[in-house]
């Protein structure tokens, strides 16, 4: 009994003596740098900071690869909401003017709109189609289609 109990005494004191990694000491008098496997490589270029809607140098990011030099702003009201001209292609654009005296806004398909977050669907030749979601009286989720001509 007392054979077997320093048997195994010797075994785990040898597992606890065996070194961890051989890669931690292997670099200590070779270079002084602290840790040389956490820095990055040096044949890659450097990750830049993504600053979605950040205003840089004369031009605005509005997404990645995405470059304007007209920022984009919020329509906040839809009453008087009127569609001025469509650009057709493969980045659909809405030209549309809220209200009278209101500057013109660039829209793209998929933004959302308003208060009331209403999704731009499509950009169509002859206007946009505006989808917004509602609640209705017996509690389920319905869709409203609403068709905006452009403006003559």
């Amino acid at each position: 009994m007392s054979i077997f109990l320093a048997l195994i005494l010797s075994i785990s004191v040898g597992a606890f003596a065996a070194p961890v990694d051989p890669l931690t000491n292997f670099f200590r008098d070779k270079t002084q740098i602290d840790k040389p496997f956490k820095l990055r490589d040096p044949f890659k270029a450097p990750q830049g900071k993504t600053g979605k809607g950040k205003q840089q140098e004369g031009y605005y990011m509005s997404g990645k690869g995405q470059y304007s030099n007209i920022k984009e702003e919020k329509i906040t009201t839809l009453d008087n909401l009127k569609v001025v001209g469509v650009l057709i292609g493969k980045e659909r654009r809405a030209m549309v003017r809220s209200g009278d005296a209101g500057k013109i806004v660039i829209l793209k398909e998929g933004m959302k709109i308003g208060e009331d977050e209403v999704e731009l669907k499509a950009i169509l030749p002859g206007g946009i189609i505006l989808v917004e979601k509602i609640v209705n009286v017996y509690g389920q989720e319905e869709y409203l289609e609403t068709v905006i001509p452009i403006s003559k």
